[in-house]
């Protein structure tokens, strides 16, 4: 379940009164604006955020909910309707889904304990209450699209909750909006008028340099034992390169395919809003009982970001990312390795977190680790954990939450020692590159100089504090620091004291 505001916390820590509200007033304001009466509409949210608290407090905490096989139940539709009787699970589904289901169909359910704690709540919670909050999270959810009165409510709430002073213009919004709507679309556009081909090729070397300095800290490692090393190492080179974007783009007649039950009209913004999202939602019903579509691209082209997927092995780089690699093709493989190569280095180190490893080559939930494995990766997993909750955000006065974080933390700092090696091994075979002039640095401190640079950025107090109650991400500059102080080759690209900040006696290692 997806809460109003970013994280539960927001509902149920002391210090978070003046976002509440700060929620209720944009809630009150906007209704008002839908002809509500002021007094009556602030008395009915009231009893909506305390219904919205206990909803919360019945939810799992978010650092609790990364063991997929944890939280996974697979059950009838009858045993879900005995486990959770307070709603009529079979009309609910029927009313959205175009074929008709029995009490035998089989439901996947990632949070049962919620939803029977969430059936008691409804059960004790008067129907106007309810009908209320579901009313309001559809606008809520609409509200950046509404017109500009509506907007000014929005910026004074997100400028309480995330320090937002103003809004990016009207046609950025947009612009972002139909690349995630309508991304393979526009992909089309950007692989035709803008992606440069030869980039892909490249991004294919380094994949394969990567895995193979991964297989090579594989067999390094003595905390796993040989039959699982092998089945790990069988996983990460039957790993789904996604490069680029899907073939089916560069033909039209398929391209429209996806769109064909897809109305847009010209003059009709917000019902053309409404329009692509009916179309997703039918897109996704349509896959109901169909076997999964392992070729499927999930991730539009023209994004700026890299995936990995555990449910397909995939490790996906759309064209967005890409592109960059083109233009940067002649500057020292020192950069582009510890920029991008630690990107892919930290996608291919996802399968094999606490989460990835769940699920085996072809992507099914399967446990393939034993236990004495499990517990030697916990105690190396409780290393990060232990080091990230000492790292304190200054701005916001808190801690990182190290278990929350973990997942991609352990991939941050696996995906820059496989980077490093691989680009020692690039050294090996093509010899060291000159030096870049006037800067007084080797290729191996631009190496982590690049990889540091890719996490310099700035927030606002508001933003700060949402990311570390709500973000699997650390903050920017723990991102930096965690993964150098355990590296023993930056420590020495630097020659970092022993015991100094940078070089500690103690490092953390998990791959």
């Amino acid at each position: 379940m997806q809460l109003a505001l970013p994280s539960r916390d927001y509902y149920l820590k002391s210090n978070s009164k003046s976002e509440l509200r700060a929620y209720h007033r944009y809630m009150t304001n906007v209704s008002v604006l839908l002809g509500a009466d002021p007094e009556k509409a602030a008395e009915e949210f009231e009893r909506v955020i305390l219904f919205e608290k206990q909803l919360a407090n019945a939810s799992l905490p978010e650092a609790d909910r990364h063991d997929t096989s944890a939280i996974y139940r697979k059950l009838t539709l009858r045993e879900l309707q005995r486990e959770v009787p307070q709603l009529n699970w079979r009309d609910y589904l029927q009313t959205f889904l175009s074929t008709s289901i029995t009490e035998d169909e089989p439901v996947v359910v990632y949070a049962l304990p919620y939803f029977i704690k969430m059936g008691r709540i409804i059960e004790q919670t008067d129907k106007r209450i309810i009908h209320n909050y579901i009313i309001w999270r559809f606008v809520m959810s609409i509200m950046p699209h509404m017109i500009d009165e509506y907007q000014q409510k929005r910026v004074e709430f997100r400028k309480i909750l995330l320090g937002i002073l103003s809004e990016r213009n009207r046609w950025s919004q947009c612009v972002e909006w139909t690349n995630k709507k309508l991304g393979m679309a526009v992909g089309a556009l950007f692989i035709r008028d803008n992606f440069n081909h030869e980039s892909k090729e490249t991004a294919l070397e380094m994949i394969r340099t990567i895995r193979e300095a991964f297989n090579e800290l594989l067999n390094e490692n003595h905390w796993m034992n040989e039959e699982t090393r092998a089945v790990a190492k069988s996983k990460a080179d039957s790993m789904n390169e996604r490069i680029g974007y899907p073939e089916f783009l560069k033909d039209p007649v398929e391209l429209s395919k996806e769109y064909i039950s897809l109305n847009i009209t010209e003059d009709r913004f917000l019902e053309n809003i409404l329009s692509v999202l009916k179309h997703d939602a039918r897109h996704n019903l349509e896959q109901l009982r169909k076997p999964v579509d392992k070729d499927r691209w999930s991730t539009e082209p023209a994004v700026v970001n890299a995936f990995y997927n555990p449910n397909k092995n995939d490790i996906v780089f759309p064209a967005g990312i890409l592109q960059p690699l083109f233009y940067s093709q002649h500057f020292p493989k020192s950069l582009n390795y510890g920029g991008i190569g630690v990107v892919i280095g930290h996608e291919i180190t996802h399968g094999f977190d606490d989460k990835g490893r769940q699920y085996d080559k072809d992507g099914n939930m399967m446990q393939w680790w034993n236990n004495a494995t499990i517990k030697a990766f916990r105690e190396r997993a409780q290393c990060i954990i232990d080091q990230y909750d000492r790292y304190k955000l200054r701005d916001v006065n808190l801690f990182v939450n190290g278990r929350m974080t973990q997942g991609e933390n352990i991939a941050d700092n696996g995906g820059l020692k496989q980077s490093f090696r691989a680009y020692k091994k690039w050294v090996a075979t093509h010899g060291e590159e000159p030096l870049l002039p006037g800067i007084d640095l080797t290729h191996d401190q631009l190496f982590f100089l690049n990889y540091a640079q890719i996490w310099c950025g700035s927030m606002t107090p508001e933003d700060a504090l949402t990311k570390i109650r709500s973000s699997v991400h650390s903050p920017g500059p723990f991102r930096v620091l965690g993964p150098l102080s355990n590296s023993q080759d930056f420590a020495k690209a630097y020659k970092c004291p022993p015991g100094s900040p940078m070089n500690p006696t103690h490092k953390c290692s998990v791959w």
